[in-house]
C-alpha cells in the first residue's frame, strides 16, 4: 500500500516530464516487493524559484527532490535506513538526479489511518 509523493524542484518553466511518475513507481514497486497496482505514486514540480536553503544558493544539477512515504507499517532501526538508502537509490536512479539530492520523510504509520474504498488498513 505505499504512497509515495515525489516533489521535485525544477528549473523556472519546467515541469515534470512525462512517465517520470511511472518510472518512480515502478523503481519502488521493486524496492517495495510489492505487486502491480500496488505502489501509487504522485509527482508534482515546485519551481526553483519557490524553494530556498539558508545562505545558499542552488546550482541547477543540485536541486532537491523531496519523497514523502505513508506506508502501513514503515520500518523501524536498521530497516529503516536499508530501506531509505534504497528508495534514495530507485528514486534517483528514475529520475536521473544524483541520490545524494533525495529526501526522504516517513509519514506516521497508515495502519488504522487510511482506508481503501471504504475499507480501512488494519
Amino acid at each position: 500500500m505505499p504512497i509515495v509523493d515525489v516533489q521535485l524542484v525544477v528549473p523556472e518553466a519546467r515541469g515534470i516530464p512525462p512517465g517520470l511518475a511511472q518510472a518512480v513507481a515502478d523503481a519502488l514497486g521493486h524496492v517495495f516487493e510489492s505487486p502491480a497496482g500496488h505502489t501509487w505514486v504522485r509527482a508534482s514540480a515546485l519551481p526553483a524559484d519557490h524553494y530556498a536553503e539558508n545562505g545558499s544558493r542552488l546550482a541547477p544539477d543540485g536541486l532537491p527532490v523531496f519523497v514523502t512515504l505513508l506506508l502501513a507499517a514503515p520500518p523501524e532501526g536498521d530497516a529503516r535506513v536499508i530501506q531509505a538508502a534504497r528508495i534514495a537509490t530507485a528514486v534517483a536512479w528514475a529520475i536521473g538526479r544524483d541520490s545524494s539530492h533525495v529526501h526522504i520523510e516517513y509519514a506516521a504509520s497508515g495502519k488504522g489511518r487510511i482506508a481503501f474504498g471504504g475499507v480501512l488498513v488494519e
